[in-house]
């Protein structure tokens, strides 16, 4: 099994990097773990909507070329679906039984996704309704994929 994290920006903060090498230490054994990083774009204080279009055009270009073909992918958004873990679990495992051997998600900038990341998704995900940082968002993802791991395999987990 693979699992493919396509994220804008880089990791700035020490304990954000800690989190997300702790994650990706503790995935070794469940997974093949990739974690691709695209080049974020500076969007100015008081940029117009078309700017912000044209900055989410360009972060999506750098995205979409790591989407792979065999890939099932995921979003992150926020206006998606929210699953509890058990059922995101649940959903990997399906597709893993289904032959789905690799997963990509994907993170986007402080923007967001242009529609056309979107459209190649497959299905769209939320961790919550509120707004967070992308570096901490990698975390979290990490720590989901990690925590379904752990239900599909009928390990202990904290509830």
């Amino acid at each position: 099994m693979k699992i493919t994290i396509i994220c804008v920006g880089k990791v700035k903060e020490a304990f954000y990097r800690n989190a997300v090498s702790e994650y990706e230490k503790r995935l070794g054994r469940y997974c093949r773990l990739e974690i691709i990083e695209v080049a974020d774009e500076k969007t100015p204080d008081e940029a117009g909507s078309a700017l912000e279009e044209q900055i989410r055009e360009k972060e999506a270009a750098r995205i979409l070329k790591h989407i792979k073909e065999d890939a099932y992918v995921f979003t992150l958004e926020i206006q998606a679906k929210q699953p509890d873990s058990l059922s995101f679990a649940r959903q990997m495992e399906q597709l893993f039984l289904s032959g789905n051997s690799h997963i990509q998600f994907i993170i986007g900038g402080s923007l967001g996704l242009h529609s056309s990341v979107t459209a190649a998704a497959h299905q769209s995900l939320s961790f919550s309704r509120m707004t967070f940082p992308h570096q901490l968002m990698r975390v979290i993802l990490l720590e989901q994929i990690y925590r379904s791991f752990r239900i599909i395999k009928g390990e202990p987990y904290h509830k």
